[in-house]
């Protein structure tokens, strides 16, 4: 028969509890966004920074006055459907109305092609069906804003359609320093875990953690005085 003993379910729950948190701490490494009193609101890797009035009351602004609220950073720039989607219901529920958004992005004739105020190409878009060439729109003058209804996007005139939303953004800053103590503590955590319970299960099971076996003679065989006794029997019975 081999003996097996059942494990404490205590330490295994401690066990699951050490390493639920180490791979929590993973995925939540730290991020900054800027502290520089304004309210800045993480997702991804960017940090948003919804401009309002009063009492959360959105406030329109023209293109050049939103670059220049949005100085050292830049203004909204979507990378993916995800993102489009947290600005325009984010907006609607940080501010008190429902407002288009500045995007920042212009038209390059160089290129024959719209570009993100950094140089970058658009990876995504999400034009509405009129399309990203409306031919009533001359493309010198056309920039781009986020219908928060919708969440589709429109060109229009830099200076006819003058005041929209402005949404600041900039990418979050994590710190190495801190990050890296983090992963050194969840390796230390789960370290210790695991020598903790190894020390257990081998005081548990004796010296060693081999499972021990006992010899058990099959079908009850006859113990050495019972066999000499048969002996002594059968030499009577001859004689």
């Amino acid at each position: 028969l081999i003996k097996i003993k059942r494990c404490n379910i205590k330490n295994i729950y401690i066990y699951i509890f050490f390493f639920c948190f180490a791979t929590d701490h993973i995925k939540t490494l730290p991020t900054d966004c800027p502290a520089d009193g304004r309210t800045w609101v993480p997702f991804g890797k960017s940090c948003y920074h919804f401009v309002h009035g009063e009492e959360d009351i959105p406030k329109s602004y023209t293109i050049e006055r939103a670059k220049e609220i949005c100085s050292g950073f830049s203004l909204l720039t979507v990378r993916s459907a995800e993102e489009n989607s947290f600005i325009a219901d984010y907006s609607s529920k940080v501010w008190k109305g429902s407002i288009n958004i500045w995007l920042g992005m212009y038209y390059d004739s160089d290129v024959d092609a719209f570009k993100w105020n950094d140089n970058s190409p658009l990876t995504f878009n999400k034009w509405e069906e009129v399309g990203e060439e409306d031919p009533e729109q001359p493309l010198i003058d056309t920039c781009v804003i986020l219908h928060v209804a919708s969440e589709m996007w429109e060109n229009v005139s830099c200076s006819e359609n003058p005041e929209n939303g402005v949404v600041c953004e900039t990418l979050q800053n994590g710190s190495p320093v801190l990050s890296a103590l983090v992963i050194v503590s969840v390796i230390l955590i789960l370290g210790i875990s695991a020598f903790v319970w190894f020390i257990q299960q081998r005081s548990n099971s004796g010296s060693t953690l081999l499972p021990s076996f006992e010899y058990h003679p099959p079908f009850g065989a006859p113990s050495a005085d019972q066999t000499c006794l048969v002996e002594a029997e059968e030499i009577e019975e001859t004689s």
